[in-house]
């Protein structure tokens, strides 16, 4: 018996919300999400928010940025001529604060003009500023006056609701059991939630077939939802 046709998957966009609504509180999140929550009342100007990717730091930044008008720029394209700039916003997210070498004249410029014209400053990064590889003692000792909040690793029942979320964004209808088991063998992040539910996306789409436990396993079995290939 021949073998059904695959059918051609399609790149198509996939409706994924960064609205308040959708952010999804557990353990592993909920002080930074209440830091936020708590803006204006700051007490601080400046907070420095730490988080493994995929924990959900652009989301609930994204989130910040909407609520507070912040502009949001990446700490390699900040300048020392654009600061005046940046802070007039009253509100600016820094984003990958670890993930850049040097810049670091207009990274200081900016946390002393942030506290001088109170502008709120989120910085966001993978480790905390320790480990930015600073060569500006001045700077450090800056950021570790600021209060930091840390994001860690999504819990198993954060991981259930990420892929159910990220299920229901592509339209896709699985059964619980689906969702069990995958949240059970993958990693516990929400880049590995993600990088399964698209690779069953993908193979489900070309084999014109649901989506059930036996080709999770399968596609976990080939490694095609290991976000690290």
């Amino acid at each position: 018996m021949a073998d059904k046709p695959r059918q051609l998957a399609l790149d198509l966009p996939v409706d994924t919300h960064h609205d308040a609504e959708d952010f999804l509180v557990s353990a592993s999140n909920e002080a930074a999400f209440e830091a936020l929550e708590r803006w204006p009342d700051w007490p601080d100007p400046v907070l420095v928010m730490v988080g493994p990717p995929g924990s959900g730091k652009t989301h609930l930044a994204t989130i910040w940025a909407a609520r507070s008008h912040a502009w949001t720029v990446p700490r390699d394209r900040l300048r020392v001529g654009d600061v005046p700039h940046l802070v007039s916003a009253g509100a600016l997210v820094v984003e990958d604060c670890d993930a850049a070498e040097g810049h670091e004249e207009a990274l200081f410029h900016l946390l002393n003009m942030a506290r001088e014209r109170r502008c709120f400053l989120l910085l966001t990064a993978r480790t905390p500023p320790g480990d930015w590889r600073l060569q500006t003692a001045d700077i450090l000792s800056r950021l570790r006056l600021a209060p930091s909040e840390t994001l860690g690793e999504p819990d198993d029942a954060l991981v259930r609701a990420v892929l159910v979320k990220m299920f229901l964004e592509r339209q896709i209808v699985v059964d619980t059991s689906v969702v069990e088991f995958l949240a059970l063998r993958i990693d516990r992040s929400i880049a590995a939630a993600r990088a399964v539910v698209e690779a069953l996306d993908r193979e489900g789409l070309a084999r014109g077939r649901r989506i059930t436990r036996p080709l999770a396993a399968e596609i976990l079995r080939n490694g095609e939802g290991d976000p690290t290939l």
